[in-house]
């Protein structure tokens, strides 16, 4: 077992005002989308524009809080929120979701491509290489709150978490998350769509790949307690919700390629 460091959720502090760790990983994530999106945009041929980069990032930034904040109290908090509707403004309690977010973030480029007279998919496309920074410094996030943490485990890199009520030596999940989610990913992603690739793809395998790395990674992350296990004591709500992920990435994949049709506006 290793210690876990002693992080202050708390980045900076003057009087009342306190900017945490958390909210400084989102905007790494919108600002890291906005830089590689402005090197993709000189490089697509007059497709992207700055213009065009900088509000598909607030498009995306709207879906993404919106929508991950909606999804995870219906997906996590349903009961509760069936009982206290205004739960769903509590958001100093925390609490997003990835599904719900992708949801949101989904719909946001669906309203972008429709004003700039673009297909929905070749925006997603454009952006799904540079969603796995943002998801990767969350799980930072996550770790640096001491939040969200693994199963008990023996091994030599395990930690106890402050925060968990039985103080049990636990994986650190968060960065197997951050190493899947974040960095492979992106790599993945980045290469992949270094060249022009057929519509469909990249969102596609996208979806594929982070759909399998989240099922992968809920094997040694704790359940969210208020859920649990759904079947056979181990089935986790995000591998539920991940699994559509890899079948309609597979499809998306399969039928970008057969299609092989490719961005004109």
């Amino acid at each position: 077992m290793i210690a876990y460091p002693d992080f202050d959720p708390v980045a900076i502090s003057i009087g009342p005002l306190a900017v945490h760790w958390y909210g400084i990983m989102y905007l790494v994530g919108f600002a890291s989308a906005y830089l590689l999106g402005n090197y993709r945009a000189k490089k697509s041929n007059g497709l992207w524009t700055q213009e065009m980069v900088s509000d598909m990032i607030f498009y995306g930034a709207l879906g993404v809080i919106l929508g991950g904040r909606i999804g995870y109290i219906l997906f996590y908090q349903f009961p509760v929120f069936i009982k206290h509707p205004l739960v769903m403004f509590q958001i100093w309690d925390g609490g997003m979701s990835f599904h719900g977010g992708l949801i949101g973030v989904i719909i946001a480029m669906m309203i972008f491509a429709r004003r700039y007279n673009k297909h929905w998919m070749d925006v997603t496309d454009f952006a799904a290489p540079f969603v796995p920074i943002g998801l990767g410094a969350g799980r930072i996030g996550n770790f640096i709150n001491g939040e969200l943490w693994g199963k008990p485990s023996t091994l030599p890199w395990a930690m106890i978490f402050p925060k968990d009520p039985l103080h049990l030596p636990r994986q650190p999940s968060q960065l197997y998350q951050f190493a899947m989610e974040g960095v492979l990913l992106f790599c993945i992603l980045w290469f992949f769509s270094k060249k022009s690739k057929p519509r469909y793809c990249v969102s596609g395998l996208f979806l594929l790949c982070y759909g399998i790395f989240r099922i992968l990674a809920e094997f040694v992350r704790e359940p969210d307690p208020q859920i649990g296990y759904l079947a056979w004591g181990w089935v986790t709500e995000g591998q539920v919700l991940s699994l559509p992920m890899v079948i309609i990435g597979i499809i998306l994949i399969v039928f970008g390629y057969k299609m092989k049709q490719y961005p004109t506006t």
